[in-house]
């Protein structure tokens, strides 16, 4: 598999691996963040990383109280290595704490398994595909709403001061150029530091950082999305990695910037929060 790769792909994967280690070491319930890293190893042919990576996001699950999604992470373990000792002894433990579920899931009895709910930090396409429609975004499909929660009702900020930053757009108009997101604008008029703010999303959200400017951002996957929806969000589409499209942004509640970015990828989104200087930079090597 390696053999099939270049120079830079090898190089990209590994950039993506340490990256996403970061990531998963602040947030060890973010099994999508550890099947993108499970996804690299398996295109370098790093097996061991591969199974233990498994068992991470096996454990994530377990974490979760997602038991049957564990179990059967564990069960593909086994199937290569009947005689993992790691693997048998947390289906041991999960059929403890399940009652049973490993026994009755592998001999094939009729066992609802749920599938694990999507984390807070994350948005797939699958739903979003049924509603996509060119509307006008309203105060809560562009984040405002929730926004205005978290900074104003908070006391974080002052009512005053969320009008004075929040942009003001005409959505039956394609920006001209980037809009300015909301967080920047806070911090361009001295009311809050950045890092606060961040830290203010991120702990509502669990949403996942990425420093984008130690990341070799994917220009020509960010330019196949329409510029025009790159403007209006600030949002960078910055790697493709299995399924999934990896999207920086600065306010994850906006779900018509889902819905725009879904009209141009069948492919799951993935949010990662990421400083807007460093998206702003980005995007202005991007957009032509």
């Amino acid at each position: 598999m390696v053999a099939t790769l270049t120079s830079s792909e090898e190089a990209q994967l590994t950039q993506t691996i340490e990256m996403f280690e970061v990531i998963v070491q602040s947030q060890p319930q973010d099994y999508q963040s550890l099947e993108i890293l499970r996804e690299a190893y398996v295109k370098l042919a790093r097996e061991k990383d591969v199974i233990n990576t498994t068992k991470r996001i096996a454990n994530a699950y377990v974490l979760m109280g997602q038991f049957s999604s564990a179990i059967l992470e564990f069960e593909s373990i086994l199937q290569k290595y009947p005689d993992d000792p790691e693997a048998l002894a947390a289906l041991k433990d999960i059929d403890s704490k399940a009652g049973g579920l490993s026994r009755s899931t592998t001999s094939g009895e009729n066992t609802e398994v749920k599938p694990a709910p999507k984390p807070a930090n994350r948005s797939t396409g699958g739903t979003a595909h049924a509603q996509k429609k060119a509307v006008t975004p309203t105060d809560a499909d562009d984040g405002r709403a929730t926004l205005y929660k978290l900074f104003v009702d908070s006391k974080a900020i002052a009512p005053a001061d969320f009008e004075l930053c929040w942009p003001k757009q005409d959505y039956s108009v394609t920006p001209a150029k980037i809009v300015p997101p909301f967080l920047q604008t806070l911090v361009d008029k001295s009311i809050m530091p950045m890092e606060k703010a961040l830290k203010i999303i991120a702990d509502k959200h669990r949403i996942a950082y990425v420093p984008i400017e130690r990341y070799d951002v994917d220009i020509e996957l960010a330019r196949s999305f329409p510029g025009s929806v790159l403007k209006r969000w600030c949002v960078l589409p910055f790697d493709r990695m299995s399924k999934s499209i990896l999207v920086a942004t600065v306010n994850p509640f906006a779900k018509q910037a889902i819905i725009d970015l879904e009209e141009t990828t069948k492919q799951r989104i993935l949010w990662y929060l990421a400083s807007p200087q460093e998206i702003l930079k980005s995007l202005s090597k991007v957009i032509r």
